[in-house]
């Protein structure tokens, strides 16, 4: 049975461990510490010319080559593996090094060759310009480290908004009740005063104690088209002014017609 006042090291395996097994072995380089690391032997030439501020174009070799090579001692004797990228870097050293110290090779022109530290200039000067735009970028904010996305919830309001009769819809509604009347047109011709207002108090009349009205059933298409004109414009004049409200339940649903709601 497990203690239940103590607390456990460390979990092995998922087991706890509530004291230091016998036979634990630490590695003497386990709490080694490295103030100064670097990503490849670029890194490293480029990390020694610019802490001495040399020209990059003219590099002293020899003084470079013996910095370089007492690091790789360094890290050879615990990790040989990585040694051995930065040892193939020594090597290139040391071959442009014993190059320039032999006589330049004349062209067939009879000037002197490339300076045999051209190459390596190109590679430091690349990686420096990659590394730089890396910060750059590493600079800038990051989610999760530099912020957090905020997170809001915004309840929806409970009263229903219905959708708002546009122009459009007015016209629709209106050519299928001019479509309606021409299948009951008569053939009577006769003058007939119609007045705007009147027709306003036929509408108002109409929809007097009705919660609300369908569009179309407030046209008389018995009347001919002269009466439903006058009855469409005395229902635009009677919303302007506020008088009644034409909405509809949702989009493309039909039109309804109501008066307006005047409290007191």
């Amino acid at each position: 049975m497990l203690p239940v006042d103590r607390v456990a090291l460390a979990r092995l395996y998922g087991e706890p461990l509530f004291k230091m097994p016998h036979d634990l072995y630490i590695p003497p380089d386990a709490l080694e510490v490295f103030l100064e690391a670097f990503e490849g032997p670029l890194d490293l030439l480029l990390y020694l010319i610019r802490r001495q501020n040399f020209n990059i174009l003219d590099i002293p070799l020899a003084d470079v080559t013996r910095q370089y090579l007492a690091y790789v001692d360094q890290i050879r004797q615990h990790n040989l593996e990585l040694a051995s990228e930065y040892l193939l870097m020594a090597a290139m050293l040391i071959e442009i090094k014993s190059r320039m110290l032999l006589p330049p090779k004349k062209t067939d022109d009879g000037s002197e060759g490339p300076d045999p530290r051209a190459e390596l200039v190109r590679r430091l000067l690349e990686y420096e310009r990659i590394k730089q735009a890396a910060a750059r970028l590493d600079r800038q904010p990051v989610i999760g480290r530099d912020f957090l996305r905020a997170q809001i919830h915004i309840e929806q309001s409970l009263q229903v908004r219905l959708p708002d009769v546009g122009v459009a819809d007015l016209q629709a509604a209106w050519l299928d009740i001019v479509k309606r009347a021409k299948l009951n047109q008569h053939h009577q011709i006769s003058r007939e005063q119609l007045s705007v207002r009147e027709h306003m108090s036929i509408v108002l009349r109409k929809l007097a104690g009705r919660r609300f009205a369908e569009f179309h059933d407030l046209f008389d298409t018995t009347r001919g088209t002269p009466v439903l004109v006058v009855t469409f414009i005395a229902m635009l004049e009677l919303s302007r002014e506020h008088l009644l409200e034409i909405t509809q339940a949702e989009a493309f649903a039909p039109i309804y017609v109501r008066l307006t709601y005047q409290p007191g």
